[in-house]
């Protein structure tokens, strides 16, 4: 970790990220835990796909009717984590969610495989269904409904993950890992949130 530590530490999480896509095929891969209505937490792996370092959030795709979908709808906060054990890199991320806007959802669906649209459009995610061959009966079924385009269903969507406290850490072979947290204040600011001064300090591992 460098030291003085960095005042911001998103471009930091940025690079790790791009390095261990060097060795790792999905290390844009992120544990996303949220709390359940009944107020259980859950947690599961989804794709980060953008980490904008100046707003100060990390998004991801999924359908809103989902699980975690529901979750977030009641309590609209998450923590997330990645691991590169390759490089014995960790990074947990917590903060406040807001949905993406509709064009920025838009964008990311029609760059998607036109199969990769079809399962989305016919999976009720999370729903029982009988077998996975009635799932796959529902994808030959959109696939015939939708020749041509595939339109992004009003439930699929992005979510915006706004960080308020984020910890790196680095693993070392004598166990004297490093380890930093940031932490900062959120304050609305129309469709999302806008972030104060990091305030950082280095943490016993």
């Amino acid at each position: 970790m460098p030291e003085p530590l960095p005042e911001d530490p998103l471009p930091l999480l940025a690079s790790w990220q791009k390095e261990a896509f060097a060795e790792i095929r999905n290390a844009h891969a992120m544990t996303l835990a949220t709390v359940e209505p009944d107020g259980r937490p859950s947690a599961r792996l989804v794709l980060c796909r953008g980490i904008d370092t100046q707003a100060g959030w990390l998004v991801f795709y999924t359908d809103r009717e989902s699980a975690k979908g529901r979750a977030l709808e009641v309590n609209p906060r998450a923590a997330l984590v990645f691991h590169w054990d390759a490089f014995e890199r960790q990074a947990r991320i917590e903060g406040l969610v807001t949905l993406a806007p509709d064009a920025d959802s838009d964008a990311y669906w029609n760059s998607r495989p036109r199969d990769a649209r079809l399962a989305a459009t016919a999976s009720d995610q999370s729903q029982p269904i009988a077998s996975r061959a009635a799932y796959l009966a529902k994808i030959e079924a959109a696939s015939g409904l939708f020749a041509a385009d595939v339109p992004r269903p009003k439930r699929w969507g992005g979510y915006r993950v706004w960080a308020e406290r984020v910890e790196l850490w680095v693993g070392q072979p004598t166990r004297a890992h490093d380890r930093a947290l940031w932490t900062r204040t959120l304050a609305p600011a129309g469709d999302g949130y806008t972030g104060g001064a990091w305030s950082s300090t280095r943490l016993q591992p």
